[in-house]
């Protein structure tokens, strides 16, 4: 009779292997998240640092070209190589610092490092969160994705209004959902890791898209908090 409530070895081992499985894929994911904001800041640095000021058509020019890599890394993730797909991404984030160069000419050095820094905790907490989680958040999908919806048209609206209100509150509505979203998709990605057992290749195919989507909440979550305590040249 005791011997009912051991547990199996052969669960055992398959626990054991499904973790590494798990830890392998997120290390992976992680990793290239660090190094696509590691080039994103070295870039923006450099670009800060240069004096070049980019014009209003030279913006949109750039953001056409990042929407059109996010596209094309999510999109043929099953056509490109982990090489190819990791190229890609490298060429974004670079692209993105460029790009995020304009916020050192509008806040403080020190207003940045101290976003950066309140932006890695609440990363870093809701991501642990969504790993370790057994509730599940796939219900949030849906809510985080209209929310998101409404704060890119708030956005908007306000860019013709100017309103410090609705600036206040669609700064602090986009800490939430992108604080959601970092929880939401750290366990799709938790179960997408379980679907790569066996096949190295799609693992490391699907680490690069994966980092890409954290790299993407880390940013915007980073951008809407120092909207919120950002420090402002005049």
């Amino acid at each position: 009779m005791s011997n009912m409530f051991q547990p199996r070895p052969g669960s055992q081992v398959a626990a054991q292997s499904s973790s590494a499985v798990l830890v392998q894929f997120m290390n992976g994911v992680y990793a290239w998240m660090c190094a696509g904001l590691c080039v994103t800041g070295i870039a923006a640095l450099l670009m800060a640092q240069s004096g070049v000021h980019l014009s209003g058509g030279v913006l949109i020019m750039l953001f056409l070209a990042e929407l059109g890599l996010v596209v094309a890394i999510s999109g043929m993730v099953d056509r490109l190589s982990a090489s190819a797909a990791t190229g890609l991404f490298m060429l974004y984030a670079a692209l993105n610092g460029i790009t995020l160069s304009v916020i050192f000419t509008m806040y403080s050095s020190s207003s940045i490092g101290g976003a950066f820094l309140i932006t890695a905790g609440m990363f870093g907490a809701t991501s642990f969160y969504g790993m370790v989680t057994k509730r599940d958040l796939s219900g949030l999908g849906g809510y985080l994705f209209m929310a998101l919806i409404g704060i890119i048209l708030a956005s908007i609206v306000n860019f013709f209004m100017q309103s410090s209100m609705l600036n206040w509150l669609i700064s602090y509505v986009g800490v939430a959902v992108f604080v959601g979203l970092t929880a939401y998709d750290t366990q799709r990605l938790r179960e997408m890791a379980y679907a790569t057992a066996g096949d190295s290749k799609l693992a490391a195919r699907l680490a690069v898209t994966g980092s890409l989507v954290l790299y993407l909440d880390f940013i915007n979550l980073l951008l809407f908090v120092l909207r919120i305590m950002g420090d402002k040249r005049r």
